[in-house]
């Protein structure tokens, strides 16, 4: 009887959640595939997404990239210091909530933040690679819980 008791206090940090930020209200997901494919429909609302973990920013912590198993992806964006996604998240899977933005880019604006996410991810850039304007989708995020 011991052993089993040892063995799940052992198992039971193996699933424990890391909380950030603000409680999730949401009791509903969207997936990340339908929030992506009608983007205008959740614009300015709150959402829940919950995806794996496939980047983090490697300077503060200050977004990570959510990505569905069809290979959807939406980014998470808080403020510097507001919450700090953990670097060993990746890999596990998340829940995160918050505002849904549109952000409209003009070319060099396009460049300066393709260039800024290449540097944070210590990735090469090439300028050419930004052929216009664009438009990003990301959560403002104001909570999120690391699964696993």
């Amino acid at each position: 009887m011991r052993i089993l008791a040892a063995i799940l206090l052992l198992t039971a940090g193996a699933w424990a959640e890391t909380k950030l930020g603000k409680p999730l209200s949401s009791k509903q997901t969207i997936a990340i595939e339908e929030l992506l494919a009608k983007p205008q429909s959740y614009v300015g609302k709150n959402v829940q997404v919950r995806g794996k973990v496939t980047e983090v920013c490697q300077m503060a912590g200050c977004w990570m990239m959510l990505t569905d198993d069809n290979g959807k992806a939406v980014r998470i964006k808080v403020r510097d210091g507001d919450i700090v996604f953990p670097k060993d998240s990746i890999g596990r899977q998340a829940v995160a909530e918050g505002k849904f933005t549109k952000i409209e880019l003009t070319r060099a604006d396009a460049i300066a933040h393709a260039k800024h996410d290449a540097e944070e991810q210590g990735r090469t850039f090439d300028e050419a690679s930004i052929k216009g304007p664009a438009t990003i989708y990301q959560i403002q995020g104001s909570g999120a819980v690391i699964l696993d």
